[in-house]
């Protein structure tokens, strides 16, 4: 199940604590890179496209809630 991620609009709140402001986010994506490696051997990641990322799951910093956090309103956000 994939969970909203939050717009220009909107933004996370768990339902169990009101945090508004620390979670741990776990994603999946599936990028192209480029990625030039030194003499060395050290890889750098010079250019990155994402082709496709989801938001599988959010848990709640405060009270460790998972599954429990809903998108609201921001304040003062225009509809």
């Amino acid at each position: 199940m994939t969970v909203p991620e939050p717009t220009a609009q909107t933004r996370w709140r768990c339902t169990l604590c009101g945090n508004l402001t620390r979670f741990d986010v776990t994603r999946s994506s599936r990028v192209v890179e480029y990625v030039h490696l030194d003499l060395a051997g050290e890889p750098t990641v010079e250019e990155r496209e994402v082709l496709r990322e989801s938001v599988e799951s959010v848990r709640c910093r405060w009270c460790d809630a998972v599954d429990r956090v809903e998108l609201v309103d921001r304040p003062g956000a225009q509809v």
